[in-house]
Protein backbone atom coordinates (compact mmCIF):
# COMPACT_ATOMS: atom_id res chain seq x y z
CA UNK A 1 0.00 0.00 0.00
CA UNK A 2 1.11 3.28 -0.78
CA UNK A 3 0.48 6.62 0.48
CA UNK A 4 -2.61 7.38 -1.66
CA UNK A 5 -4.26 4.56 -0.97
CA UNK A 6 -3.66 4.60 2.74
CA UNK A 7 -5.16 7.94 2.86
CA UNK A 8 -8.18 7.29 1.06
CA UNK A 9 -8.74 4.55 3.23
CA UNK A 10 -8.54 6.27 6.30
CA UNK A 11 -10.71 9.34 5.10
CA UNK A 12 -13.34 6.86 4.49
CA UNK A 13 -13.03 4.89 7.32
CA UNK A 14 -13.06 7.88 9.02
CA UNK A 15 -15.78 9.73 7.54
CA UNK A 16 -13.37 12.76 6.59
CA UNK A 17 -13.67 14.80 3.65
CA UNK A 18 -10.05 16.50 1.79
CA UNK A 19 -11.00 19.54 3.26
CA UNK A 20 -10.84 18.39 6.61
CA UNK A 21 -7.13 17.25 5.90
CA UNK A 22 -6.20 20.39 3.83
CA UNK A 23 -7.20 22.25 6.77
CA UNK A 24 -5.43 19.69 9.51
CA UNK A 25 -2.16 20.07 7.25
CA UNK A 26 -2.17 23.82 6.61
CA UNK A 27 -2.43 23.36 2.80
CA UNK A 28 -4.64 24.01 -0.31
CA UNK A 29 -7.43 21.60 -0.65
CA UNK A 30 -6.10 21.59 -4.02
CA UNK A 31 -2.93 20.24 -2.98
CA UNK A 32 -4.35 17.25 -1.15
CA UNK A 33 -6.74 16.79 -4.56
CA UNK A 34 -3.14 16.62 -6.56
CA UNK A 35 -1.92 13.95 -4.08
CA UNK A 36 -4.70 11.36 -4.11
CA UNK A 37 -5.26 11.56 -7.58
CA UNK A 38 -1.66 11.19 -8.07
CA UNK A 39 -1.12 14.53 -10.06
CA UNK A 40 2.08 15.46 -7.56
CA UNK A 41 4.30 13.02 -5.52
CA UNK A 42 4.52 13.05 -1.87
CA UNK A 43 6.49 15.37 -1.00
CA UNK A 44 10.01 13.99 1.13
CA UNK A 45 9.57 13.76 4.77
CA UNK A 46 12.56 15.41 6.01
CA UNK A 47 11.61 18.13 3.83
CA UNK A 48 7.67 18.85 5.30
CA UNK A 49 5.63 18.70 8.12
CA UNK A 50 2.39 17.44 6.75
CA UNK A 51 2.84 14.10 7.11
CA UNK A 52 2.73 14.42 10.81
CA UNK A 53 -0.30 16.41 10.83
CA UNK A 54 -2.26 14.07 8.48
CA UNK A 55 -1.42 11.29 10.70
CA UNK A 56 -3.01 12.54 13.81
CA UNK A 57 -6.13 13.77 11.78
CA UNK A 58 -5.94 10.00 10.55
CA UNK A 59 -5.09 8.16 13.75
CA UNK A 60 -2.22 6.49 12.66
CA UNK A 61 1.12 5.33 14.00
CA UNK A 62 3.58 7.78 14.29
CA UNK A 63 5.62 7.72 11.39
CA UNK A 64 3.46 5.49 9.23
CA UNK A 65 3.12 8.28 6.75
CA UNK A 66 6.38 9.44 6.57
CA UNK A 67 7.84 5.87 6.11
CA UNK A 68 5.35 5.22 3.21
CA UNK A 69 6.62 8.14 1.51
CA UNK A 70 10.21 7.67 1.83
CA UNK A 71 9.74 3.95 0.27
CA UNK A 72 7.54 5.05 -2.71
CA UNK A 73 9.91 8.05 -3.69
CA UNK A 74 12.48 5.44 -3.33
CA UNK A 75 11.12 2.82 -6.02
CA UNK A 76 9.87 6.16 -8.47
CA UNK A 77 13.74 7.38 -8.21
CA UNK A 78 14.59 3.93 -9.59
CA UNK A 79 12.26 4.62 -12.45
CA UNK A 80 12.80 8.33 -13.18
CA UNK A 81 16.90 7.37 -13.28
CA UNK A 82 16.67 6.46 -16.99
CA UNK A 83 14.57 9.18 -18.38
CA UNK A 84 17.05 12.12 -16.89
CA UNK A 85 14.79 15.32 -16.75
CA UNK A 86 15.33 18.38 -19.28
CA UNK A 87 16.52 22.25 -18.21
CA UNK A 88 13.91 24.70 -18.01
CA UNK A 89 16.20 27.43 -17.68
CA UNK A 90 14.56 29.64 -20.72
CA UNK A 91 11.73 30.76 -18.48
CA UNK A 92 13.90 31.32 -15.66
CA UNK A 93 17.23 33.38 -16.47
CA UNK A 94 16.27 36.28 -16.93
CA UNK A 95 15.11 36.38 -13.48
CA UNK A 96 18.46 35.24 -12.21
CA UNK A 97 20.52 37.48 -14.49
CA UNK A 98 18.11 40.42 -12.96
CA UNK A 99 19.92 39.94 -9.22
CA UNK A 100 23.32 39.57 -10.48
CA UNK A 101 25.64 42.61 -9.71
CA UNK A 102 25.08 45.30 -12.30
CA UNK A 103 28.73 45.35 -13.08
CA UNK A 104 28.79 41.66 -14.31
CA UNK A 105 25.48 41.44 -15.67
CA UNK A 106 26.33 41.73 -19.12
CA UNK A 107 29.49 39.44 -19.44
CA UNK A 108 27.44 36.78 -17.29
CA UNK A 109 24.88 36.98 -19.51
CA UNK A 110 27.21 36.49 -22.59
CA UNK A 111 28.28 33.35 -20.91
CA UNK A 112 24.87 31.85 -20.23
CA UNK A 113 24.02 32.76 -24.18
CA UNK A 114 26.51 31.37 -25.46
CA UNK A 115 26.49 27.88 -23.51
CA UNK A 116 23.03 27.62 -22.44
CA UNK A 117 22.85 25.47 -19.71
CA UNK A 118 26.58 25.07 -19.61
CA UNK A 119 28.65 24.61 -16.30
CA UNK A 120 28.39 28.60 -15.24
CA UNK A 121 24.72 28.74 -15.37
CA UNK A 122 24.45 25.27 -13.42
CA UNK A 123 26.35 26.38 -10.72
CA UNK A 124 25.33 29.72 -10.21
CA UNK A 125 21.16 28.23 -9.90
CA UNK A 126 22.19 25.49 -8.02
CA UNK A 127 24.09 27.65 -5.18
CA UNK A 128 21.36 30.18 -5.62
CA UNK A 129 19.52 27.26 -4.81
CA UNK A 130 21.05 25.28 -2.09
CA UNK A 131 21.18 29.15 -0.43
CA UNK A 132 17.40 30.02 -0.68
CA UNK A 133 16.38 25.92 -0.14
CA UNK A 134 18.65 26.39 3.30
CA UNK A 135 16.44 29.19 4.20
CA UNK A 136 13.20 27.55 3.31
CA UNK A 137 13.69 25.05 5.62
CA UNK A 138 14.92 26.44 8.40
CA UNK A 139 11.72 29.09 8.05
CA UNK A 140 9.26 26.40 7.58
CA UNK A 141 7.86 26.07 11.06
CA UNK A 142 8.03 29.70 11.09
CA UNK A 143 3.88 30.74 10.63
CA UNK A 144 4.95 34.69 10.71
CA UNK A 145 7.72 34.09 7.82
CA UNK A 146 5.41 32.68 5.92
CA UNK A 147 2.62 34.86 6.15
CA UNK A 148 5.77 37.50 5.23
CA UNK A 149 6.39 35.56 2.29
CA UNK A 150 2.79 35.30 1.32
CA UNK A 151 2.48 38.75 1.57
CA UNK A 152 5.31 39.29 -0.93
CA UNK A 153 4.98 37.02 -3.68
CA UNK A 154 0.80 37.79 -3.62
CA UNK A 155 -0.05 34.63 -2.75
CA UNK A 156 -1.81 32.82 0.68
CA UNK A 157 -0.67 31.41 3.67
CA UNK A 158 -2.04 27.82 2.52
CA UNK A 159 -0.45 28.33 -1.10
CA UNK A 160 2.55 29.17 0.21
CA UNK A 161 3.25 26.26 2.67
CA UNK A 162 2.41 24.12 -0.70
CA UNK A 163 4.69 26.36 -2.64
CA UNK A 164 7.54 25.70 -0.22
CA UNK A 165 7.00 21.87 -0.50
CA UNK A 166 6.93 21.82 -3.85
CA UNK A 167 10.19 24.27 -3.97
CA UNK A 168 12.02 22.00 -1.58
CA UNK A 169 11.63 19.02 -3.75
CA UNK A 170 12.79 20.38 -7.15
CA UNK A 171 16.35 20.57 -7.93
CA UNK A 172 18.38 22.26 -10.65
CA UNK A 173 16.68 21.04 -13.87
CA UNK A 174 13.34 21.44 -12.73
CA UNK A 175 13.50 24.90 -11.15
CA UNK A 176 10.57 26.61 -12.45
CA UNK A 177 9.59 30.47 -12.91
CA UNK A 178 6.97 29.91 -10.29
CA UNK A 179 9.63 28.76 -8.10
CA UNK A 180 11.55 31.49 -8.75
CA UNK A 181 9.02 34.42 -8.23
CA UNK A 182 7.57 32.82 -4.81
CA UNK A 183 11.11 32.11 -3.50
CA UNK A 184 14.45 33.48 -5.49
CA UNK A 185 12.97 36.97 -6.35
CA UNK A 186 12.06 38.07 -2.53
CA UNK A 187 14.83 35.97 -0.82
CA UNK A 188 17.91 37.09 -2.52
CA UNK A 189 18.80 40.67 -2.74
CA UNK A 190 22.08 39.81 -5.15
CA UNK A 191 24.74 37.97 -6.06
CA UNK A 192 28.00 38.18 -7.86
CA UNK A 193 31.00 35.52 -8.54
CA UNK A 194 34.72 35.98 -9.71
CA UNK A 195 34.70 34.71 -13.34
CA UNK A 196 38.67 33.66 -12.36
CA UNK A 197 38.44 31.70 -9.13
CA UNK A 198 34.05 30.90 -9.06
CA UNK A 199 33.86 32.35 -6.07
CA UNK A 200 30.37 33.73 -5.44
CA UNK A 201 28.51 36.22 -2.87
CA UNK A 202 25.22 35.91 -2.56
CA UNK A 203 23.34 38.59 -0.26
CA UNK A 204 19.64 37.30 0.72
CA UNK A 205 16.61 40.08 2.10
CA UNK A 206 17.40 41.48 5.21
CA UNK A 207 13.34 41.22 5.88
CA UNK A 208 13.28 37.97 5.31
CA UNK A 209 16.99 36.30 6.31
CA UNK A 210 18.54 38.40 8.12
CA UNK A 211 22.36 38.06 8.37
CA UNK A 212 25.78 38.27 6.79
CA UNK A 213 25.59 37.72 2.47
CA UNK A 214 26.80 34.08 2.34
CA UNK A 215 30.51 33.56 0.39
CA UNK A 216 31.47 30.22 -1.41
CA UNK A 217 35.21 29.41 -2.32
CA UNK A 218 36.91 26.69 -3.56
CA UNK A 219 38.40 24.54 -1.36
CA UNK A 220 42.69 24.80 -1.78
CA UNK A 221 43.20 21.20 -1.94
CA UNK A 222 47.15 19.56 -1.28
CA UNK A 223 49.31 19.12 -3.97
CA UNK A 224 49.32 15.05 -2.91
CA UNK A 225 45.94 14.39 -2.57
CA UNK A 226 44.97 12.64 -5.41
CA UNK A 227 42.79 14.05 -8.12
CA UNK A 228 39.48 13.71 -8.92
CA UNK A 229 38.84 10.10 -9.61
CA UNK A 230 37.83 9.32 -13.62
CA UNK A 231 34.86 7.55 -12.78
CA UNK A 232 33.37 9.70 -10.14
CA UNK A 233 33.55 11.95 -13.59
CA UNK A 234 32.07 9.78 -15.31
CA UNK A 235 29.02 9.37 -12.63
CA UNK A 236 28.67 12.88 -12.67
CA UNK A 237 28.29 13.06 -16.49
CA UNK A 238 25.54 10.42 -16.40
CA UNK A 239 22.06 11.65 -15.49
CA UNK A 240 20.57 8.05 -15.27
CA UNK A 241 23.33 7.56 -12.41
CA UNK A 242 23.52 10.87 -10.28
CA UNK A 243 19.86 11.61 -10.26
CA UNK A 244 18.66 14.14 -8.12
CA UNK A 245 22.12 13.90 -6.03
CA UNK A 246 22.66 16.70 -3.82
CA UNK A 247 25.54 19.32 -4.01
CA UNK A 248 26.36 17.70 -0.26
CA UNK A 249 26.40 13.91 -1.31
CA UNK A 250 28.35 15.26 -4.51
CA UNK A 251 30.88 16.56 -1.96
CA UNK A 252 30.67 13.35 -0.01
CA UNK A 253 30.80 11.08 -3.03
CA UNK A 254 34.16 13.36 -4.35
CA UNK A 255 36.02 12.90 -1.30
CA UNK A 256 35.92 8.71 -1.30
CA UNK A 257 39.03 6.69 -2.17
CA UNK A 258 39.59 3.05 -2.54
CA UNK A 259 43.51 2.44 -2.25
CA UNK A 260 44.89 0.61 -5.31
CA UNK A 261 41.58 0.89 -7.45
CA UNK A 262 39.90 2.89 -9.57
CA UNK A 263 36.42 2.73 -9.03
CA UNK A 264 33.62 3.19 -11.79
CA UNK A 265 30.40 5.38 -12.38
CA UNK A 266 28.44 2.65 -11.03
CA UNK A 267 30.25 2.42 -7.89
CA UNK A 268 29.59 5.99 -6.81
CA UNK A 269 25.78 5.02 -7.79
CA UNK A 270 25.81 2.43 -5.40
CA UNK A 271 27.46 4.72 -2.64
CA UNK A 272 25.24 7.14 -3.21
CA UNK A 273 21.78 4.64 -2.41
CA UNK A 274 23.78 3.42 0.15
CA UNK A 275 23.80 7.36 2.13
CA UNK A 276 20.44 7.30 1.56
CA UNK A 277 19.38 4.47 2.84
CA UNK A 278 18.36 5.33 6.53
CA UNK A 279 18.92 1.07 7.65
CA UNK A 280 22.38 2.21 6.81
CA UNK A 281 23.00 4.69 10.00
CA UNK A 282 21.36 4.81 13.32
CA UNK A 283 19.47 7.39 15.04
CA UNK A 284 20.93 10.31 16.50
CA UNK A 285 21.52 10.11 20.16
CA UNK A 286 19.52 13.33 21.85
CA UNK A 287 21.86 15.45 23.57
Amino acid sequence: MDVTLLIRQRLEELGLEQRDLAAAAKVTESYISQLLTRKKSPPAPERTDIYEKMGKLLKLPAGKLSKLAASQRKEELKKNLGDPPTPLFKETRELILGKCRLEKQEEVRAIFEKQPFGELERLVTQKLLDVVKGVAKEELESENWLHLVARLSGRTYEQTRVNILEFLDTDVFNLSNENCVAFLEPLIESWDIDLATFGMVIALSRRLAPGDPKKFEYVERDPNQPKEEPGFREFLQDPSLNGDATAHEIEFLRGLRVKGKRPTPLYYYRELQNLRDPLHFRAARAK
